[in-house]
């Protein structure tokens, strides 16, 4: 049986995602920890990267709106890691929220594919999917045992 994180992963890897990972907010120590990566080799699970000050985290976190980028030149500003990224034959990204019952974000929800993939109508569902397994994916065994 799937868990809920492994579920997410493979309705959007249906849809089109082919870079899926779910990162975990450390914000004592300042870090984002991956929870769930579908590219253990290149994003190790259990992997940090550090939390830096920036727009990309006061649009996502501070204000907990998705981040959307449809094109390596719109990320790269934002992800240390661009060229890993593309060296994939990635370019585009989308970083989906998740606000805990007090409405804090405690984690995003992170999903690459290649350049302009996300169409509005994409974006919807991707959107709609996240959104309906929010309190599913927070209880998540993978998801709970990485939380400080």
């Amino acid at each position: 049986m799937q868990s809920p994180i492994e579920q997410l992963h493979r309705d959007c890897e249906a849809l089109g995602t082919r870079l899926f990972t779910v990162s975990i907010l450390d914000r004592a120590n300042g870090l984002s920890r991956r929870a769930y990566t579908s590219h253990p080799v290149e994003y190790p699970a259990q992997g940090t990267k550090p939390m830096l000050d920036d727009a990309w985290f006061d649009h996502c976190i501070r204000q907990a709106q998705y981040f959307l980028a449809n094109t390596p030149a719109e990320f790269e500003q934002h992800f240390f890691d661009h060229a890993l990224i593309t060296s994939m034959g990635l370019g585009s990204a989308l970083n989906i929220p998740l606000a805990d019952s007090g409405g804090t974000v405690v984690a995003t929800v992170n999903l690459l594919a290649e350049a302009l993939h996300f169409t509005p109508e994409r974006l919807a569902a991707y959107l709609s999917l996240v959104a309906d397994s929010r309190d599913a994916v927070l209880g998540d065994r993978l998801f709970s045992g990485l939380q400080g």
